[in-house]
């Protein structure tokens, strides 16, 4: 059980500042067993994504050890922006609806160029989502309520202070090498996740690195409490009269906590603009007259840049230990996450025996694909916003001066392409027999929509899926019995569709299915139930496509 301390005093109070939660270190009979002890899977690094993994895991029935060096989360707020698809995800993992009461949600964006607004965006224009565009809560919240659940999971061990210090790769598992405060022990495991950050422990003793960009423009983050009848929404400013020649950023946060993100260009000094007096200055010449007080201040650089490859042997690497981006998309810990479900499903298989080994190669094409999309999106974000020479500064200018009035130049506009999930474009995928319409889409998480139970209770289709493989079919004269191992979410009786926006959302037809895999992308569509069809498409992702088409 953790203790909530601020400013060094235990309290209760969730909107006081400074939050801090304590762990206790607890001594583990591994560490007293003599010979190694071999655990299923080893998770390193207790942040929102390895938290998650080893949650998803545990969900499913798969002993895990999750370890983290240190014995306490809360220092600064740290991510903040969550996108609706992790959303999706935290509700399947049990924390989704408290995460969205606890944080502040958000759906419109703001661009001014100088003070002048230039045009606004809604990020969902749509109802019939349980999920909201955005919510904005401090990372140290997320992870609070992702350790309460992983400890109602039986499966899941969490050993804080247990920090990683060798890694030695074997045929079938790996050797781990752990430090605590009562000394060094050794532990085996079958299979590691390394999700411990940008600083990764794991991918340094494996003498790994990253391939990319680091840009040299610095930015100071900034952390303030304050009053404030701003509205909840993103605002973004190109060259402001509060900061001229630059670029900012503002959200809200709970507690009357908001984000403030300043560009301060390549040449900052760092020690300096960290300076309370100095970055008080700078806010004060945003805000006015209007008190604050900091929080947390950082200075940062941005970096676009990856590993090569995501699985070496037995270590799976995720998150910001296997890719980095620009904050600006909110990009990195909504990557992570979904690392981190796409991980769990198909490693849960080969170790359950369903799947064989080849499975977790299609983890890295995937999600190599994702890293890719993001970064590119994130260079793409930065090359905007510190432009590299002047004559592309006075291109993004012009497009800035046209987009009030002209469509083309808004879509040229880029502070950051907001973070949606990856279409997968990989052999899991089944190519559609049948035309369909609307935008569900092969490879992509199913979109949402309201369903109304038997019983009269409204809900939402994501809710009537599990963590296996999933049938959804529409309502239709013939019976629909799946294969064995394939749970049936039936349209149409136990689950109505009253508003017809499952059939629009799907480009249903009566008997119409779909194939959903244990994370919910869509990987087959048919017009009609052919039970060899669906089983051949089910194999073929257990297969991870091996000779099948």
């Amino acid at each position: 059980m953790a203790e909530r301390t601020v400013g060094g005093k235990t309290t209760g109070a969730a909107t006081e500042r400074k939050s801090v939660y304590r762990y206790g270190y607890r001594h583990s009979p591994d560490q007293d067993a003599g010979a190694p002890v071999r655990r299923p899977v080893v998770v390193v690094g207790a942040g929102p994504v390895g938290l998650a993994a080893a949650i998803d895991l545990g969900r499913r029935g798969i002993p895990v050890v999750l370890i983290d060096d240190a014995d306490r989360i809360g220092e600064g707020s740290r991510g903040i922006c969550w996108a609706k698809r992790t959303l999706e995800i935290f509700d399947r993992l049990g924390v989704g609806e408290k995460l969205v009461a606890q944080g502040v949600t958000w759906k419109l964006g703001k661009l001014y160029h100088g003070d002048e607004l230039v045009f606004s965006f809604d990020l969902q224009p749509e109802a019939g989502h349980k999920m909201p565009a955005f919510i904005n809560l401090q990372q140290f919240y997320v992870e609070a309520a992702l350790v309460e659940r992983a400890e109602e999971i039986e499966a899941v061990e969490i050993r804080w202070k247990n920090r990683l210090t060798g890694i030695e790769q074997h045929n079938d598992h790996v050797r781990l090498t752990i430090d605590t405060p009562d000394g060094p022990y050794v532990l085996d495991a079958d299979w590691l996740i390394a999700a411990d950050g940008a600083r990764s422990t794991a991918r340094d003793l494996l003498g790994l690195s990253f391939s990319g960009v680091t840009f040299e423009d610095k930015f100071l983050i900034a952390d303030i409490r304050m009053a404030a009848d701003f509205p909840t929404e993103r605002r973004f400013w190109f060259d402001p009269s509060f900061h001229a020649g630059q670029s900012a950023l503002m959200h809200r946060q709970p507690d009357n906590i908001w984000r403030i993100d300043l560009q301060l260009g390549p040449d900052a000094d760092v020690a300096e603009e960290q300076k309370p007096e100095r970055v008080t200055a700078r806010l004060k010449r945003m805000l006015g007259d209007r008190p604050f007080e900091l929080e947390w201040v950082s200075i940062y650089r941005f970096n676009c840049r990856r590993l090569d490859r995501f699985v070496h042997g037995r270590v799976l690497f995720v998150g910001d230990a296997a890719h980095q981006v620009s904050p600006f998309g909110a990009r990195g810990a909504n990557s992570g996450i979904q690392d981190a479900e796409n991980l769990a499903w198909k490693l849960a298989a080969v170790i359950k025996g369903e799947a064989g080994a080849a499975l977790i190669a299609t983890y890295e094409t995937e999600r190599i694909q994702a890293a890719d999309e993001n970064i590119a999106h994130s260079t793409r974000s930065t090359d905007f916003i510190a432009p590299h020479s002047e004559a592309e500064r006075d291109l993004r200018d012009a497009v800035l001066a046209l987009a009030g009035q002209a469509e083309f130049a808004r879509r040229m506009i880029n502070s950051g392409r907001l973070s949606v999930a990856t279409v997968y474009d990989s052999s899991l995928v089944v190519p559609d027999e049948d035309a369909f319409a609307g935008p569900a889409r092969l490879g992509a998480p199913l979109p949402d929509a309201p369903v109304r139970r038997r019983d009269g209770r409204d809900g939402f289709l994501l809710e009537t899926l599990g963590d296996g493989f999933t049938l959804l079919a529409m309502d239709g004269e013939a019976p629909v019995a799946p294969p064995a191992g394939i749970a049936l979410a039936a349209i149409g009786d136990e689950v109505r569709d009253v508003a017809g926006v499952v059939a629009a959302r799907l480009d249903a037809t009566p008997g119409a299915v779909y194939l959903l895999r244990p994370d919910q992308h869509l990987c087959g569509r048919w017009r009609q139930f052919d039970a060899g069809k669906v089983a051949a498409a089910r194999d073929r992702v257990l297969a991870a496509g091996a000779g099948l088409s």
